[in-house]
């Protein structure tokens, strides 16, 4: 009877640690279109799960210095909640391959970003970035 009573028992947790786990899955979507005059991005974005990753919000894909003839460099800047912008810079008149992660190490997961794409024209004239982007996901809800 202990064996059967135990046996379930187990059984019972198992299937309820999967079903938190799946309820939890890594949150994914498409960051295309991002692109302004010299510049433009081609990627992918996922907030992962808490205990993954740091729980970080992980984005990757291909910046595009998009008119070389200019000699501006371009870059990407990545802003997640409670922190300022990270700047990841390309190469002039080359294509760059990301694939990146941030966090912050105080909390268990990342639910709000924000993540542009802009062309470095020097300290003289300001920078063209394309709008940008905010994205957020609502752990509590799923």
């Amino acid at each position: 009877m202990k064996r059967a009573v135990l046996g379930l028992a187990a059984v019972g947790l198992m299937f309820g640690t999967t079903a938190a786990v799946v309820g939890l899955s890594p949150v994914q979507g498409k960051l295309s279109s991002l692109d302004s005059q010299g510049v433009a991005f081609d990627g992918k974005y996922k907030f992962n799960r808490p205990g993954v990753n740091h729980g970080a919000f992980e984005w990757w894909g291909r910046l595009e210095d998009t008119m070389a003839s200019d000699r501006h460099n371009v870059y990407v800047e990545v802003k997640i909640q409670g922190h300022g912008w990270v700047r990841y810079y390309g190469k002039q008149g080359r294509s760059v391959q990301f694939h990146e992660s941030n966090w912050d190490g105080a909390q268990r997961y990342t639910s709000k970003a924000k993540f542009r794409v802009c062309r470095d024209r020097g300290s003289l004239r300001p920078d063209n970035c394309a709008p940008k982007r905010n994205l957020a996901y609502n752990w509590d809800r799923g």
